[in-house]
């Protein structure tokens, strides 16, 4: 059992998490994941770490409510305790001194792109932080992110903050200007990192996105996060999660992650139902 040392609702659907995990955060690295189990009946979902501290022995997640188990792993907190937790599993982001690297986070990737852009940072590379959300309510980490960034861009889709508009835009426009880019690292939700990608891919910039396809085992052992890149087959658990976005087939990663959309909405249904009645 792994203990909760910290829950917090960042906002709306968004939360962070804070466990006691000293083996994981001993070796956890930028990029890297875990695999929870809310209870031993639950299914395994992988998430991203976003932060860790060796010397207290904890490691953070930051998760969005979509499912049944982000809605049940939302219903605990301080002082409960989840089944398992196993990593850190992935391969770590490739961290070197490039130059000028733009770190992109949408939803709950705001918080999984910070300790990429700490750490391209402490290597020595210009950072330019782009973060994204629907409206202002829904954005964080904004000072977390500042810290680490030599430019932090902020942008909503409703224009309720920042800029109107979305991550793309602001790349077109670093793109257009004088600013040389010499990486992309993106990671949120799917449809954001293709369109970050194929934004960056006439100008000729590495773009790194970070996938979040279906995953069981995390160990390359079931197949269920295979993805296509260049042509080739790749688990997303063990070749990734950090793969080229230029040579990503996006069309058939969202087809996979749609695959089991309607039981995924009958789970949620059923224990919606059944919550319900616990609370008459």
């Amino acid at each position: 059992m792994y203990k909760i040392l910290k829950k917090q609702e960042l906002v709306p659907n968004i939360h962070l998490v804070k466990f006691l995990a000293p083996a994981i955060a001993k070796k956890a690295q930028p990029g890297q994941f875990v695999i929870i189990t809310v209870d031993e009946k639950g299914e395994r979902i992988p998430l991203t770490i976003a932060d860790w501290d060796k010397t207290e022995g904890s490691i953070t997640v930051v998760f969005m409510e979509v499912g049944t188990t982000t809605q049940r792993f939302a219903l605990l907190n301080t002082g409960d305790s989840i089944d398992s937790l196993v990593g850190p599993l992935g391969i770590p982001a490739h961290i070197e001194k490039v130059g000028t690297v733009v770190c992109v986070g949408g939803c709950y990737g705001i918080a999984a792109i910070m300790p990429i852009a700490r750490a391209m940072k402490e290597a020595g590379n210009k950072v330019i932080s782009i973060i994204e959300a629907r409206s202002k309510y829904l954005l964080f980490w904004e000072d977390e992110l500042k810290s680490v960034s030599d430019q932090l861009i902020v942008t909503t889709g409703d224009g309720s903050y920042a800029p109107q508009g979305w991550i793309p835009d602001q790349l077109t426009q670093i793109f257009e200007g004088e600013e040389k880019v010499d990486l992309i690292f993106a990671i949120g939700c799917t449809f954001m990192m293709k369109l970050a990608s194929e934004t960056s891919k006439p100008f000729d910039i590495k773009t790194i996105v970070h996938l979040n396809s279906i995953m069981v085992d995390g160990t390359g052992m079931c197949g269920c996060c295979r993805v296509l890149v260049g042509g080739e087959t790749k688990f997303a658990c063990v070749d990734g999660p950090e793969f080229d976005g230029h040579q990503v087939d996006w069309d058939v990663l969202l087809s996979r992650q749609s695959g089991y959309q309607d039981l995924e909405i009958q789970s949620l249904q059923n224990w919606e139902s059944r919550n319900w009645r616990r609370t008459k």
